[in-house]
């Protein structure tokens, strides 16, 4: 899972030992080299989906990390791409990342996905990987803010896997993993904010509509269904009204 270039264990206990902001900061030299960074197959799959839902000139990325989802947006958007996180590490392996690259120009913007400075300017948004780091009480603000930085029409996407059949070894991992971050919390301040059981679909798509968006779903295919025929991943799609 990890590149022999990845960060360290203790590298590791360092950052989960920090606050979210200095946490990623102290691993972004080595993100990309980690299985944190959204897999290429799942960038491919959302382009692929969400390009009938276009045309889109301006596109955001929030909490855009090293830069994976606004590489993503550069193939969806023709005028201009802005990724916006709140770790300065984080942004600035993002640039170095992308500069010189084809495609249209790119901002970035340190910033807390909590308050965007951004109002009526986009007409897509996109977020991957990122919404275990929001309590599920900061969600309706967060989409909130996703909202206001949209152009009236203007769409606001991300992917959402199928949870983990219970009893697997995925879902006790999810388990274990959450509850050693509870654990942390307790006995740690700054805390670190990471949880992967937070984020439920019924309760995700009632946070959007109550931040105003129209929701729906699409299945993202190319990524495969379960044995029962559903997909393993799905597009959720929420329009600005």
């Amino acid at each position: 899972m990890f590149t022999p270039e990845g960060p360290t264990f203790r590298e590791l206990a360092v950052q989960a030992l920090s606050s979210v902001e200095h946490g990623y900061d102290l691993l972004a030299p080595k993100f990309d080299r980690t299985p944190f960074r959204t897999p290429a197959p799942v960038l491919d799959a959302v382009v692929r989906t969400a390009a009938p839902l276009g045309p889109f000139r301006t596109g955001l990325d929030i909490c855009c990390g090293t830069g994976a989802g606004v590489g993503a947006l550069r193939r969806l958007c023709s005028e201009r791409v802005t990724g916006v996180d709140f770790s300065a590490g984080m942004l600035a392996a993002a640039r170095a990342g992308l500069e010189g690259s084809p495609g249209p120009a790119v901002e970035w913007v340190r910033a807390d996905a909590r308050a965007l400075p951004f109002r009526d300017a986009f007409d897509l948004a996109v977020s991957f990987g990122a919404f275990g780091h929001f309590l599920p009480g900061e969600r309706r603000v967060l989409f909130a803010e996703a909202y206001a930085a949209l152009r009236p029409g203007g769409r606001f996407v991300f992917p959402v896997p199928a949870p983990p059949r219970v009893g697997s070894v995925a879902y006790w991992a999810m388990w274990g993993f959450d509850g050693a971050m509870r654990l942390r919390n307790l006995v740690r301040r700054p805390p670190f904010v990471m949880y992967y059981r937070t984020f439920r679909l019924p309760d995700v798509l009632a946070d959007l509509a109550g931040a105003g968006f129209t929701t729906g779903l699409l299945p993202l295919a190319d990524l495969g269904t379960r044995p029962d025929g559903s997909p393993r991943c799905v597009l959720v799609v929420a329009t600005r009204s």
